[in-house]
Order: structure tokens, then sequence, then C-alpha cells
């Protein structure tokens, strides 16, 4: 007697065969090995800045400073994990990125134009000189380059986390918010024993409070805004096709040139004159993160649609239920989905759920670049992946979603009510069988 099969029927890829056989992985390949490797730097990294910013604000210094740069990140973080909620990244690569911006960008931008600044001053003879140069010129090719580092990292060795814009926009804004937090705290504790060398009372005027106003208060976006013009170079060459290599390179490139470009002309803009700060904020950063905000909603929105057009495919081939897809490109019903099963089945139900909308958006999104001749060579194995985790989750997430569809679904409409003295579809005089009420009219009346 035959026997159904525990999977639906495989839906024929739009995309490349799968290549590739498994090959023998050398030692310094291995996972456990980059990991350690990639650890034990980031410690160590973290050690020597903690060592150096100490150094240079001293202990209350870096205590005041920390207590201070700490405050905007939790609100930077929450944004970008909010703009990545379609599909939610690992925190791992979150974690990295905010690491590596945090303790190795910064120690190699901290070594880097200390020498730089140090080396022109030496040649030129001029301290000022060398400073204005090393604010406008070194600083944004050293730091930029170091955050970008990063965004490089996760797209060459998580490839498969890195899908689009995004992504890239997530993980550059999260090195960079670390790199942000790190030189707060040495600008922030730097000011702080300023004032207390000057004996100042820590008042509206001191050097500490136009420290945390300027760069906390009104500019906590800027690092982020310019390493986010990196990551969106990156996240448009990972939409890119594999033989497009010309532009997997150059658009990357390109964006960590704008973000040097920006980054020197916020640098340099305390040499315009003295509202030279202010106008370059007011015309030119402001504007710039409005428009990359929108960019960055736009794409998420974007996706969202990328979900509902490419997702019927499976529906129609019995992977998924025919209003899945609907459910899973409105961030709405997927809250309502998660909550109904944490509800009803608990933390386990409601993670699973999460896991099977994270697995259907991946789907969508490699279906995407298959149907566009952008996917990789892997595509066919992958594809089978991400069904086998659909599959395996089905049990606990279809009814979750279910009840999504049904309470998202648009109340059907009534039809207007016909107009006193007309007829659905006729009126009085033109084929009614049913004239309108008269008051006048009698019967009997001869």
């Amino acid at each position: 007697m035959a026997t159904s099969p525990p999977y639906p029927a495989y839906p024929p890829p739009p995309g490349t065969p799968a290549g590739g056989t498994r090959r023998h992985t050398h030692w310094w390949r291995r996972k456990w090995v980059r990991y350690g490797a990639l650890t034990t730097l980031l410690a160590l990294s973290g050690l020597v800045i903690l060592a150096l910013v100490r150094e240079q604000t001293g202990t209350e210094g870096f205590l005041v400073g920390l207590g201070l740069a700490v405050l905007p990140v939790p609100l930077l973080i929450a944004a970008f994990r909010w703009l990545d909620r379609v599909e939610p990244g690992p925190w791992r690569n979150l974690t990295f990125a905010f690491a590596w911006g945090a303790c190795a960008a910064a120690l190699i931008a901290i070594v880097a134009n200390s020498f730089a600044t140090r080396w022109i001053a030496t040649a030129t003879a001029d301290p000022s000189s060398a400073d204005t140069i090393g604010a406008t010129v070194i600083a944004p090719v050293v730091e930029e380059s170091a955050k970008a580092a990063a965004v490089l990292l996760v797209f060459l060795f998580r490839r498969r986390d890195f899908t689009g814009i995004v992504d890239g926009v997530v993980i550059a804004g999260v090195t960079a918010t670390g790199f942000a937090f790190t030189e707060n705290i040495l600008y922030l504790g730097t000011a702080f024993g300023t004032d207390q060398l000057s004996g100042g009372d820590g008042g509206i005027a001191s050097v500490t409070a136009a420290t945390f106003f300027v760069r906390v208060i009104m500019s906590p976006f800027a690092h982020p805004l310019f390493t986010v013009l990196t990551g969106i170079g990156f996240g448009i060459a990972a939409l890119s096709a594999d033989r497009q290599h010309i532009r997997r390179v150059l658009l990357p490139f390109t964006g960590l040139l704008l973000a040097m470009g920006m980054h020197a002309l916020w640098n340099g803009s305390s040499t315009f004159g003295t509202y030279g700060f202010f106008a370059v904020y007011a015309a030119f950063m402001v504007p710039a993160f409005g428009l990359l905000t929108w960019l960055a909603i736009w794409t998420r929105q974007r996706e969202l649609g990328t979900i509902r057009t490419e997702l019927p495919a499976y529906a129609m081939a019995g992977w998924l239920t025919v209003p899945e897809p609907f459910v899973l490109g409105s961030m709405k019903a997927r809250r309502l989905a998660r909550e109904y099963a944490t509800h009803h089945g608990g933390r386990a139900a409601g993670r699973a759920v999460a896991e099977y909308e994270a697995y259907a958006t991946s789907l969508a999104f490699l279906r995407h670049r298959g149907r566009r001749g952008r996917a990789s060579t892997d595509f066919v194995v992958r594809e089978r992946e991400l069904l086998h985790e659909l599959w395996a989750r089905r049990e606990l997430a279809r009814p979750a979603l279910a009840y999504a569809a049904r309470a998202t679904a648009p109340l059907p409409v009534p039809p207007p009510w016909p107009a006193y003295g007309n007829t659905y579809g006729n009126t009085y005089g033109q084929g009614s069988p049913y004239p309108a009420y008269d008051p006048a009219y009698n019967p009997y009346r001869n």
C-alpha cells in the first residue's frame, strides 16, 4: 500500500542548479578556529582600548564618560533592530559588529590618528595645521576604513545573512554605534577632566555639558550615518549576481568614499567660521539623515512586497497555506501570530512562529534572487533547507498564522442601500415593476 510522501511536491527552482561537492575542511577553516581567533582579537583590542582611554581620561573621567556615552546606545540599537524585523539577522552578527566598532575599529583609529597627527606636526612644524589635517583628512579615511572592515567580514563570511540593503545598513549602523560609544567615552571623559582642572562646577556652561549636548543630544546618529553609506554599497553588491565582479567591488568602494567624504565635511565644519558647524548640521546632516531614513524604510516595505509576491508559488505547491504569503507580508499580522502562539503555547511556541516567519522571509528573498538570475550556486540546497525548517514548524505556526489572517482580513463592505423609491438596478420609469410611493395616489378614485 502506497503511503503519502512526508513533504509536498518540490517546486521547480527558478535559479541555478545546485553545485559543488563536499570538500575536506582544513583545520584553519573550521568554525571553532575562526570564532576563537576572532574572539581573542576582539578581547585583546578591548583590553588595549580600555587601557588607552583610561590613561587619557583618568579613572573618574572614564566612569563619567562611560555613564554618559551609553545613553544613546540602546536607542540606536533598537532603531536598527526595528529596521531589521522583516528578516532579522542573528544576534551574533550584531554583537560582532558592535564589538568590532567599540574595540578593534576604535583601537585602529586612536593609534593611526595619533601617529599621523604627530608625523604631520613634525614634518610641518605646525601643530595647529596638523590637528586640522588630521581631523579632516586622516581621521575620516582611517575611521571609515576600520568600520568598513566589519561590514566586509560579515559580507564575506556570513553571506547567507547578508542579502540586501537593509542588512548592510544594520551591520554598518551597529558597527558605527559601537565606535561612537568608545569615542564618546574618550571625549566626555577628557571634557570632565578639563572641568576638574579648571575648577568647573559642572553647570550648563561646562565643557562636559557642551560635549554631551553636541555628541549625544544633537548628533548621536553622525557616525552611523557615515558608515551606513558603506553598508548601502555592500547591500547593493549583495543583490548583484556572482558573475558581476566589477560591480560587486566598485559599489562598496563607492559607498566607502561617500562615507569618508561626509565624515570629512562633518569634521571640517568647525573651520567654516563661527556658525559653520550649525550650517553643516542644518543644511547637510539633517537632510541626509532624513533621506537615508526614508530609503531604509522604503526598502523595508519593498521587502514585504517581495514576500507577498514570491511565496504564493510555495503555497500552490502545498508547502504553505493560501493566506500565509499575505500574513507574512504584513508586520502587524506577523506580530499577532507570535502573540497568539505565545498566549496559547508558551514562549517556545512563540519562538517557533518567529523562526517560521524568518525562514519564510529568507525563502522569499532567495526565490526572488533566483528568479532574477542572481542566485548563488547553492540555490537548490538552500531552498531545500529552508523548506525543511518550515515544514518542521508547521504544526505550531499554521494555527497562529490562520488566526492572524482572520484578524487582519479586511471586513466585507456591504453594497449601498438603494435610495427611497428606487429598486436594485432599476429606477421608476426605467422598467421598474414597483413605482415609487405617491401619497396622492388613490386606486379607488375614478
